[in-house]
């Protein structure tokens, strides 16, 4: 069990369940379908999750690490179930995913931008979450998925539960989502000029 200081870093060098070593073959399916079961449940009350928690504390207390850890957890197994490659790539935030997602043309532009708005938009905890889980069952479908930073939807989901973080992280992911569109625009605007 790692243990964390103040800050609420983790201490030692244990990484997150979706950091690790996969180069050679992805997480277990067994491992995936223990995490999945957390889906709709509190963070700490699936005993198959326990190995896979770096938050976990001695004493029981769900803290919001471990709140943000779970939800992290089953998101990322959704996300990496069937899959041979690795879902969790570093730097991909949630707003540039989307971003891709949105441009790939297999799902209405709108449509996408209105999940991702009643994500950015949703007023507790429990809501983000049931709306990421929509976003990430859709990067799902792309082939080859979508990846997305899991390390930096954990942090974002520990900020989250106070509120006041959660205006910094909408703008975070509102500028990875409209950034993203802007340069795809200027590209086209470009080379229909030329």
């Amino acid at each position: 069990m790692t243990s964390t200081d103040d800050q609420g870093q983790r201490k030692g060098n244990r990484p997150f369940f979706w950091e690790k070593d996969y180069a050679k073959s992805p997480p277990e399916g067994a491992d995936l379908a223990a995490l999945r079961r957390g889906w709709g449940r509190p963070a700490g009350a699936v005993p198959a999750m326990w190995p896979h928690y770096t938050r976990l504390r001695a004493d029981g207390w769900a803290s919001p690490q471990l709140h943000a850890e779970h939800a992290a957890l089953v998101l990322f197994a959704l996300h990496q179930q069937s899959q041979s490659r690795l879902v969790h790539q570093p730097n991909v935030g949630l707003g540039l995913a989307v971003a891709k997602l949105r441009d790939c043309g297999k799902f209405s532009a709108d449509a996408v931008t209105g999940r991702f708005g009643a994500a950015a938009t949703a007023t507790s905890f429990t809501e983000v979450v049931a709306h990421l889980r929509g976003l990430v069952t859709q990067l799902r479908a792309l082939a080859p998925t979508q990846p997305l930073d899991y390390t930096q939807l954990f942090w974002d989901l520990c900020r989250w539960q106070d509120p006041e973080n959660v205006h910094e992280i909408r703008r975070r992911w509102g500028s990875q989502y409209f950034t993203h569109r802007e340069k795809t625009e200027n590209v086209t605007d470009a080379g229909a000029a030329a």
